[in-house]
């Protein structure tokens, strides 16, 4: 399965469905003559969910005239998978667990600062509520939200129905739930406010460099002890080298976020074998291979003497695998 990142500069916020529908449309027109179940499969991301998969799933249906799992993520009814909604932001949790159970600690009990209000955020905040953990942030392009009593999951249910089905901004939580601090985003700043407070544990969820120096300095500061990424690369190469040098346990997303691609794996198994595995099944599954994953990366970093360098160890784990299979195959 390969790991390419590709998208449109079409924007969605605002567009009707039919809008969104016709572009999906037209998109997939095109795409179609390039992709397979066996040449590449490719699974929703950053503003393509369930909704726009469909789209693109029909149209690839009729310009190629087939059944096939040439997209992962769709819906259940039609050669989905169970927890593949959930997947990365479940995978994420699983990822932070298992580097807590090194230095024999867990979620129970520990405050939680999650940025971003999406799939991946909303399933990062379920999990973490599901361990025992507290959530005290979510935000979006318009602010955060802190809610110092924690998002619980009568909360979050308002925070699903909100961004799922009304599409509305965060800032309307604060309208039910008035405890809640509302902080409207503002660009002039040179750091982000929401990693300002205290905290045990951050899950950047939301986009790319939202974690910059003085950011990592503002976590370090307010009791920061791990940083699991559910976003691509939201930490910046200068905050990344402060996590490092400061010793704190840092989870990179190539690592930390694969759970959506693990399960999205398990989705073509499924469709292959023509089978609907149950969400326990499915979850089994997904814990697995993020322990699995964890392990690899301990694995390498240990062998090639970074022990503890969660990023060492998923590069040069990945680097590895890509060099041995070329070699193994020629060199082609």
């Amino acid at each position: 399965m390969g790991g390419a990142q590709g998208g449109s500069d079409f924007e969605p916020k605002g567009k009707s469905d039919d809008e969104v529908m016709r572009f999906c449309q037209s998109f997939m027109s095109e795409l179609a003559h390039h992709i397979g179940q066996n040449t590449d499969i490719p699974e929703g991301g950053l503003g393509v969910g369930a909704r726009e998969i469909g789209y693109l799933f029909g149209m690839y249906k009729k310009q190629r005239n087939e059944f096939s799992g040439v997209l992962t993520g769709k819906g259940l009814q039609w050669g989905g998978s169970y927890i593949r909604p959930q997947a990365t932001g479940y995978g994420v949790v699983y990822f932070a667990t298992e580097i807590l159970g090194t230095r024999n600690e867990t979620l129970e009990g520990k405050t939680c600062l999650v940025s971003g209000s999406g799939n991946v955020a909303q399933h990062v905040a379920e999990k973490i509520i599901d361990l025992g953990g507290k959530v005290l942030t979510l935000s979006d392009s318009s602010g955060y939200i802190y809610d110092p009593e924690g998002i619980d999951k009568n909360k979050l249910a308002f925070v699903k129905r909100l961004k799922n089905l009304k599409r509305g901004r965060i800032r309307e939580y604060i309208d039910k739930y008035s405890e809640t601090v509302y902080t409207e985003a503002d660009t002039s700043l040179d750091y982000n406010p929401l990693w300002t407070h205290r905290a045990e544990c951050a899950f950047p969820c939301a986009m790319e460099n939202e974690i910059e120096e003085k950011d990592a300095y503002n976590l370090i500061n307010n009791g920061i002890k791990l940083v699991c990424e559910g976003a691509d690369m939201p930490s910046s190469p200068e905050a990344i080298n402060i996590f490092l040098d400061k010793k704190l346990l840092y989870a990179p997303g190539k690592a930390a976020n694969a759970g959506g691609v693990a399960v999205s794996g398990l989705e073509m198994a499924q469709n292959r074998m023509l089978l609907n595995w149950s969400a326990e099944e499915v979850d089994r599954r997904l814990k697995s291979i993020m322990k699995n994953i964890h392990q690899i990366c301990l694995n390498a970093s240990e062998d090639y003497g970074k022990p503890g360098n969660y990023l060492a160890g998923a590069n040069i784990a990945g680097f590895v695998r890509v060099v041995d299979a070329m070699l193994d195959q020629g060199l082609v």
